[in-house]
């Protein structure tokens, strides 16, 4: 078996390469590794899903593991991921688990786990229960019968709670905010209109009608024409974008223009530093972050850390550091005063909250950064090792970074949920960095053909 939780748990095609009978196995393997510490009540497990057809399925093999492995088990039914972080943590659970591939396409679907606090596992934790389905053991392990065997109950009420803990946190109502919220099929469909509308805000919601196929159909976070045209229509001052699972946010300004995770996080950086909150004046950020944020963050006196990318790792800096604030560029933006994972939802009600203190627009505020130039490619492979590990590719990233000098920078790392690799570069010029960046993943290609 090779390596099975990527950046952001397992992940695969529902009933393919993610069947019933793995997200069992996980179930089973992580309810005996995260609740072996204490057996002095049975492990008690909060299980949510987004909005994939395939949830349902998943749902039903994890709950039966759990059970079987003698866990109680508290279904929360459709909720964002942080949401189902939340409420392991106001339930004093012994671990959760989230059905969702995120902004995966629908036939795809993920097993997130949680620890009891309601953080994302560290790597040994996820190694621990991968060696424990490799040996096998989830089918030697002792099963209890009788009343050593797992209940499972409803949480009707779990958005409620969710919804005004979000709500609770902001500091300024959000009166006079005209926002359109993409929510894209997932699970923020009926969260985050609600969370927005009870701050104050005027909320035109769009992708809010999920069947169980169109999650992410060319809408929510990594689709943002369809957000943009409603923004504009509508005379918003912002839209907002989430994707399947709700923990990611990224916006566009009332001209329609794309305001990323690196330029969140600088708004909410100078907030919570005007506030007193921003702990050391420190920013976490993980590699993928533009030079951009490096350089305005520089300028305004904020200390930026680096981590590896994963909003997980952005986390475990923030705890072992006390820091205040971290994020991707992606739109994972985490705020461990209020969440113990990254939140799109409640990303946006702060991004709004900072508008409405401030009395500027989302475009004025998001202006402290100057973007460089920056192009992505994702190159599919066979082995995402060889793409991104052959001597040809280190070779062409070597020269690369020569020409470059301090003008730019090249970023090339397998994608930890998918057969990809990334190939990113940053350069004075667009046409510069795309063309860098076509070079190298023309070498990457070489190096393992997907055919």
């Amino acid at each position: 078996m090779g390596r099975l939780f990527g950046t952001d748990g397992v992940r695969g095609r529902a009933n393919a390469d993610l069947t019933p009978e793995l997200a069992m196995a996980v179930a089973v393997a992580a309810a005996h590794t995260l609740a072996e510490t204490d057996r002095s009540h049975p492990p008690l497990a909060v299980v949510g899903r987004d909005t994939r057809a395939s949830g349902e399925m998943l749902e039903a093999a994890v709950v039966a593991g759990l059970a079987s492995a003698g866990a109680n088990v508290v279904r929360v039914g459709v909720l964002p991921t942080p949401a189902v972080a939340f409420l392991v943590g106001e339930a004093k659970a012994d671990l959760g688990v989230m059905l969702s591939a995120s902004h995966n396409p629908m036939p795809d679907n993920g097993v997130k786990i949680f620890a009891a606090s309601g953080h994302k596992l560290p790597d040994d934790i996820e190694m621990r229960i991968e060696a424990a389905i490799e040996a096998n053991e989830t089918a030697t392990w002792h099963r209890p019968t009788g009343a050593g065997v797992g209940r499972v109950h409803d949480l009707l009420d779990g958005a409620e709670h969710y919804i005004q803990h979000l709500v609770g946190t902001v500091p300024h109502r959000l009166d006079g905010i005209k926002v359109v919220v993409d929510c894209a099929n997932g699970a923020a469909a009926e969260v985050a209109p609600t969370v927005y509308r009870e701050a104050g805000a005027e909320v035109i919601a769009i992708n809010a009608e999920p069947d169980g196929l169109n999650i992410n159909d060319d809408c929510g976070s990594n689709h943002l024409d369809g957000l943009r045209a409603a923004v504009v229509e509508h005379g918003a001052d912002l839209g907002i974008a989430h994707d399947g699972d709700a923990d990611r946010c990224v916006a566009v300004s009332a001209a329609g223009e794309e305001v990323d995770g690196d330029q969140i996080m600088a708004i909410l950086a100078l907030a919570m530093r005007e506030a007193g909150t921003l702990t050391d004046d420190t920013l976490v950020a993980t590699v993928m972050s533009n030079l951009g944020l490096r350089l305005a963050m520089s300028a305004e006196g904020v200390r930026l850390v680096e981590t590896k990318v994963g909003d997980r790792y952005v986390l475990e800096e923030l705890r072992a550091s006390g820091l205040a604030l971290g994020g991707e560029q992606s739109g994972h933006i985490v705020l461990p005063a209020y969440a113990t994972t990254g939140d799109g939802v409640l990303t946006g009600l702060h991004v709004m909250a900072r508008m409405a203190a401030t009395g500027r627009s989302l475009a004025d505020l998001a202006g402290v950064v100057t973007k460089l130039p920056q192009v992505l490619i994702n190159v599919p492979v066979a082995d995402r090792t060889a793409g991104a590990e052959a001597a040809t590719v280190r070779d062409a990233v070597a020269v690369a970074e020569r020409e470059l000098g301090e003008t730019g920078r090249v970023l090339l790392r397998p994608s930890g949920t998918e057969p990809l690799v990334r190939v990113m570069v940053e350069a004075a010029t667009e046409d510069t960095a795309r063309a860098v960046a076509e070079r190298i993943a023309d070498e990457v290609r070489r190096a393992s053909p997907t055919s």
